[in-house]
């Protein structure tokens, strides 16, 4: 008999499920909330709302008038033809991966993992942007951590295996992180496990303390 997994119990704010919901969200931010959705009934049930609400208020729009069909036009069309795409390599789903993220990494295990710190590595899902966000996955081994840091921009964090403490809460697999400009803190693995979780970011961290400002050019959170 299978054992069921235990539900999120950190869940998004409804502000952020909105923007979500109305594609406002950059793509390492949606991909952290997709991930959580995956895991949790409670929010794709909220998430369901919002878009009923949403197409309440599209269909109360009046209709936009459609543009008129002309000979030309519809020749020109046909004397492109039909566009020719290459056809999608087969992929082999991993189910230990989420399916949001398969599109990313096709194995965990055999991901391009690199050693960040002592007991930390990652795989960089999302280069940066132009403003220094980005999606990462990280494996923090057990009682290792980050170091101490505030935000700049939204940081939300999905816990893919394994849990952690940041002295604000403690996170297991599913749960979501969000914080922004107004929290600060050090994610710690516990101790009985290794924590394997995706961060997205809108702008770099900002670590605190002398050592967190001189290894953030070589850390790159």
């Amino acid at each position: 008999m299978t054992e069921a997994r235990a539900l999120p119990t950190q869940h998004p704010s409804d502000a952020l499920l909105v923007d979500y919901g109305a594609g406002a969200l950059g793509e390492g931010l949606s991909l952290a909330v997709a991930l959580h959705l995956t895991r949790c009934p409670e929010c794709r049930a909220a998430l369901a709302g919002v878009d009923a609400v949403g197409g309440a208020l599209l269909e109360d729009l009046p209709p936009e008038p459609l543009e008129r069909l002309t000979l030309a036009g519809v020749l020109a069309e046909l004397d492109r033809g039909p566009a020719v795409r290459p056809a999608p390599r087969p992929v082999v789903a991993d189910p230990s991966v989420p399916g949001p993220l398969r599109g990313y990494v096709p194995s965990l295990a055999a991901a391009p993992w690199r050693r960040l710190a002592p007991g930390v590595r990652r795989v960089e899902l999302l280069p940066r942007t132009p403003r220094g966000g980005g999606a990462q996955l990280l494996r923090i081994a057990p009682g290792v951590g980050v170091p101490h840091h505030g935000h700049r921009g939204l940081e939300l964090t999905v816990v893919l295996s394994g849990s952690y403490s940041d002295g604000l809460a403690r996170y297991a697999a599913g749960d979501l992180a969000e914080m922004d400009g107004d929290h600060q803190h050090q994610p710690v693995a516990d101790d009985d496990g290794e924590c394997v979780c995706l961060i997205a970011t809108e702008a770099p961290l900002r670590f605190t303390g002398l050592l967190g400002r001189l290894l953030q050019p070589l850390i790159r959170l």
